[in-house]
């Protein structure tokens, strides 16, 4: 086949889900088959579950950004940016790039996997004054505030300003912001011993959700011993109870204590990318509504998967959807770059179906908890099982090279408590990250099209 005869195959994001996928078809097909593009910000996939231990400075930014041009193998064109828009009946997907510049991508096949963002409610003050950990920018700009913090803390003659400077509250008891409180909790709680001018019982962590249970997923008892080791730690845990308000100096919460503070962290849960509302197509609960196969009824050569796909869980039946957790999305990225393959030959395609390995938890140190295959662990032994997992699930051998090696030096060394300097100017929350508002409607991704194509003839 020459190139303009090869089908265009097009993945849009370069998570889990993406990045399996394009991995796969880099694999299976041969160059002359098909011509394959991403669709991305960045050239690197992050591997999410261990963002917290880059906000506690436990890990580099670098550790977990595993580059997607490092295999002298790859042949993917990546496009810069982000898509906006998809218009499926005309097979063209609307990108913006690093630039700013609006271009249009046409596709034979396209593949979904733009992941989520971080869900907001309509709270009065949250999206200007809270902080978010979703990316890898946000994970190290929320390292250098918490650390200013205490420098600021330390240097005010202000008892009011030092308390809620040292006061910090994370909204989510979920994996994300458990992992968030406990791992930077112990970054406080080491880097007080350099501010000697510090009380270290000023030093506060509130963590809360609307939930009754921490890690309900976890089950009862794994719940019940997280909470344990964090309220043994320091952690306040309230549950029950969320955000009534925000401010640039305090947080009200629901149950009406006011809590001064300058350091809100917002991880209570995700919702699937807004590029899914531009499509015009059913969707479950946000989540574009696919088949087992992960194909979109009712258009051809349209398949999704990953956070912002519904995909039918199998193994659990009744109605079930996939939970949006990073070994789904990388399972199902293999299995739709081989559906796809199987429909550029011809072949029958097969559903998805993958029975859940089990949860790890790294509550930083020597605390976590963890349920492979149905055993329940905590502590140590649940340390080895969840950070044996972390190494075993990331993508090349350099970066579990780097990730061990950190391990190692932060417990044998510690941490210099460092900032980089993000803090030096304007300051940057929870709306200044994923560019949410960027995105375009289903009328306009249309007229976009059709005003396009019709300069063209």
């Amino acid at each position: 086949m020459n190139t303009v005869t090869r089908p265009r195959i097009l993945v849009v994001g370069a998570g889990f889900a993406g990045v399996e996928c394009v991995r796969r078809l880099e694999r299976r097909l041969s160059p002359g088959e098909a011509h394959i593009t991403l669709v991305t910000p960045f050239s690197y996939q992050l591997y999410l579950p261990l963002l917290p231990q880059v906000a506690s400075g436990v890990l580099t930014p670098q550790s977990i950004a595993l580059s997607l041009r490092r295999s002298t193998k790859y042949r993917t064109r990546i496009i810069p940016g982000g898509a906006i828009g998809v218009d499926l009946r005309s097979k063209v997907c609307v990108i913006r790039t690093l630039t700013g510049r609006v271009v249009d991508e046409p596709y034979d096949y396209i593949v979904l996997a733009p992941g989520s963002v971080t869900r907001t409610f309509d709270i009065p003050g949250l999206t200007d004054h809270a902080f978010g950990m979703k990316t890898l920018a946000e994970a190290a700009y929320i390292r250098d505030h918490v650390i200013s913090q205490l420098d600021l803390a330390d240097a005010s003659v202000d008892p009011a300003e030092r308390a809620s400077r040292l006061q910090f509250v994370v909204v989510g008891g979920g994996y994300a912001g458990t992992e968030t409180a406990a791992c930077l909790q112990r970054l406080t709680h080491a880097a007080v011993r350099r501010y000697p001018r510090l009380d270290p019982s000023l030093i506060k962590w509130h963590l809360i959700d609307i939930a009754p249970r921490l890690m309900p997923e976890l089950g009862e008892r794994l719940g019940r011993s997280a909470q344990e080791d964090l309220r043994r730690r320091g952690i306040e845990i309230s549950l029950g109870v969320s955000i009534a308000k925000a401010g640039p100096e305090e947080v009200t919460f629901t149950d009406g204590r006011v809590v001064p503070t300058r350091t809100l962290i917002w991880t209570a849960g995700v919702v699937a990318s807004p590029l899914i509302a531009t499509l015009g197509a059913d969707t479950v609960k946000g989540r574009l509504a696919v088949t087992a196969e992960m194909c979109l009824p009712g258009y051809d050569g349209v398949f999704a998967l990953g956070d912002s796909a519904a995909v039918p869980d199998l193994a659990k039946g009744d109605g079930a959807v996939c939970p949006p957790t990073a070994q789904h999305a990388t399972r199902q990225g293999r299995r739709v770059a081989e559906n796809l393959i199987a429909t550029l030959r011809n072949q029958p395609m097969r559903p998805y179906q993958h029975k859940d390995l089990g949860l790890v938890v790294d509550l930083g140190g020597k605390d976590a908890v963890a349920r492979p295959l149905g055993l329940e662990m905590h502590g140590l032994p649940a340390q080895a099982v969840t950070r044996g997992y972390h190494l075993g699930a990331m993508r090349t051998n350099v970066a579990k090279v780097r990730v061990g090696t950190s391990w190692l030096l932060n417990a044998v060394a510690g941490d210099d408590f460092v900032r980089t300097g993000f803090q030096a100017r304007k300051p940057a929350k929870l709306k200044d990250f994923e560019y949410t508002d960027a995105y375009m409607t289903p009328d306009q991704v249309r007229e976009y099209v059709a005003r396009e194509h019709s300069g063209r003839l």
